[in-house]
């Protein structure tokens, strides 16, 4: 999907409804959803292939742009004439969101629909390191022929990180790891989310429901927990002193964890790592990237 940011500043109240007036003074656009995983890899050095569906229009002729200009291969991008490009427009006066408009289609894709897609994968995931399904259930993981598909890519010695969608979460059963937030894993579990006590309840619950190796629960100002079958549950603190935008921080999270066990990185020192990342990210305003440098700083800053 695509992130549109209107910027401008209020000085007014609307005479026809007790609603600021905006005056925007610039626009900028940054790849968003599963868009904002990749540029979150490419920002931490890796070489990113990303695969999925946009629309023909110019929304996505724009998405596919900005993500080649970021250094991503989008010989996986499949053109669907038949949707629009998903779209969310976030209007921002004086550092704070005021609205979010969605444009965007999220009915099941058919079989025919991503057929081209589903293709492309069984020709071409054997060639990559590690395997990233972002789920913003906006119709794909609940396409039958991809569901049925995905399976084949659990079984490998690829290391698959997925971040699903609640409802969604049956898809994802087997992957190598699972990243939720805690109101997700809430939703998925049955269990809300409320403390040490619950988080530790729906953490083992994914695992006996999912079978992964590792899932992930994040609980914003309260940190992140990795749960793993047969080991103590390890915790994280959050570290951000300075909250200015929540957008994108559990792409990063996932995009940190995901690398790292990739590259055979342990889990108790991935989720430091993302601990670090997501610290850095939500000082940024807009969906934002972290980079290696950023990471490194804030870890000598603490240490």
């Amino acid at each position: 999907m695509l992130d549109q940011w209107m910027w401008g500043n209020v000085s007014r109240i609307s005479p026809e409804a007790p609603v600021p007036v905006v005056d925007i003074n610039r626009t900028t656009y940054t790849p968003g959803g599963a868009a904002n995983v990749v540029c979150n890899l490419l920002s931490l050095g890796s070489q990113v292939t990303v695969a999925g569906l946009i629309g023909t229009d110019e929304t996505g002729q724009r998405l596919q742009g900005l993500l080649e200009q970021h250094g991503a291969k989008c010989q996986g991008l499949t053109l669907n004439t038949e949707r629009r490009t998903t779209v969310k427009t976030r209007i921002i006066a004086h550092s704070q969101q005021v609205v979010r408009v969605d444009q965007e289609d999220r009915t099941p894709f058919s079989d025919r629909e991503a057929g081209p897609l589903v293709d492309w994968l069984r020709a071409n995931t054997g060639e990559f390191d590690g395997i990233f399904l972002s789920d913003y259930d906006k119709g794909l993981f609940t396409c039958p022929a991809l569901v049925g598909y995905l399976p084949d890519l659990y079984g490998g010695r690829t290391p698959v990180i997925a971040g699903p969608k609640p409802g969604n979460l049956e898809v994802f059963r087997g992957v190598h790891c699972l990243t939720l937030n805690a109101l997700e894993a809430g939703g998925a579990t049955g269990l809300p989310v409320t403390d040490d006590q619950t988080v530790e309840l729906a953490g083992q619950e994914l695992l006996r429901l999912t079978q992964v190796r590792h899932a992930l629960i994040t609980r914003g100002e309260r940190g992140m927990a990795l749960f793993t079958p047969g080991q103590p549950s390890a915790g994280e603190p959050a570290l951000a002193t300075q909250v200015y935008d929540v957008s994108g921080a559990g792409d990063t999270v996932m995009s940190v964890v995901g690398l790292g066990l990739c590259a055979g990185v342990s889990p108790h020192s991935c989720i430091k790592l993302a601990s670090h990342a997501a610290a850095v990210v939500v000082r940024k305003l807009g969906t934002a990237t972290v980079t290696i440098d950023e990471i490194a700083d804030s870890l000598q800053r603490r240490n």
